[in-house]
């Protein structure tokens, strides 16, 4: 049985649908023993996953399965945008993904939500994409979508994300001596916030493209600058190399260059900037980056971390500012 399973989800792209299922020779009885029992896990009525997958999946995943299942039981073609969109494209999202599907569609119709669907009118013509065999919003329209939609950090943290992408792809072909135009800057995202001029949320789209930054490597730094921005302290400079003491090259997350101080976001990534650790040892890892600590600590006046947990509370990152003297605008 778990062969069928298999194959089915092959085929489907993780998707199980039950039609497939009794065409596969399985009753309705089956698939509720195993529904019961774990082995499929229902995404919503009519498609399942198989519930190994399921369950070791993140999130984002899990939404994506219920973004295609959903396309899959569409009775018409559908252009899927917004967060369901930014799933489809591998966009980062912090915060909890949405339990409905987003589409739009052209025209002076208005939008509506349903239990598993969200329908969004738009004016004029939608500039779209394939994924997965789904009709999709472009990148560039997509955070347009989300930042007039969300919340000014779900919007940094994605437009951050694709433009450090873009950041990453000229550099790369750069030390190839080959010269690349990045294919999406603010300033694109800004004439097509213009071109689109979404129905609500202009301005503050507007704001959320204009604080972007290709500079920002993880959603943790995305986090961090934007709660820096909203807690009405000074936004510092972002990934700033120096020579250190030792004669190495070393890249910084943050830097209030007035006051000489150092901040990180501390979230197991990169001690030398594009970096992947690999198989060290841990061992190894923190003795390079407190060697690296004292040979930046010379320079500057301090050296600041902070984690996760710290940067997703307003008011615990708000005292932690405080108390590590970061300057208030």
């Amino acid at each position: 049985m778990s062969e069928i399973i298999d194959s089915i989800g092959i085929r489907f792209g993780g998707l199980i649908p039950s039609a497939e299922l009794q065409m596969a020779g399985l009753s309705s009885h089956v698939v509720a023993k195993l529904v019961a029992r774990g082995t499929l896990v229902r995404i919503r009525r009519g498609v399942y996953a198989d519930g190994a997958l399921w369950r070791t999946v993140q999130a984002e995943q899990r939404y994506r399965m219920l973004v295609l299942a959903t396309a899959h039981l569409a009775q018409t073609s559908q252009v899927y945008s917004h967060l369901s969109a930014a799933a489809l494209h591998g966009l980062p999202l912090i915060g909890a993904w949405p339990n409905s599907v987003h589409t739009s569609q052209p025209g002076d119709s208005t939008g509506n939500t349903a239990r598993f669907t969200t329908r969004h009118r738009c004016a004029g013509v939608l500039d779209t994409v394939e994924i997965a065999g789904r009709t999709v919003t472009t990148v560039q329209r997509t955070l347009v979508d989300v930042a007039a939609s969300q919340s000014f950090l779900v919007a940094v943290t994605m437009i951050d994300h694709v433009l450090h992408q873009e950041l990453m792809r000229v550099e790369k072909a750069s030390r190839s001596r080959i010269v690349v135009p990045p294919a999406l800057t603010t300033d694109d995202l800004l004439s097509e916030l213009e071109r689109v001029h979404p129905y609500a949320g202009m301005r503050r789209a507007e704001q959320a493209i204009t604080f972007s930054s290709g500079l920002a490597e993880t959603p943790g730094e995305s986090l961090s600058r934007v709660r820096i921005y909203e807690l009405g302290f000074e936004v510092p400079e972002l990934q700033v190399n120096f020579v250190g003491t030792d004669g190495r090259s070393y890249w910084v997350d943050f830097l209030w260059r007035r006051i000489r101080k150092i901040g990180e976001f501390d979230g197991l990534h990169k001690y030398l900037r594009g970096a992947i650790l690999g198989d060290r040892d841990p061992g190894e890892v923190v003795i390079a980056e407190k060697r690296r600590e004292r040979a930046l600590r010379r320079h500057w006046h301090s050296f600041t971390r902070w984690e996760w947990d710290t940067a997703i509370s307003p008011r615990r990152f708000y005292d932690f500012l405080s108390e590590h003297e970061v300057p208030r605008v």
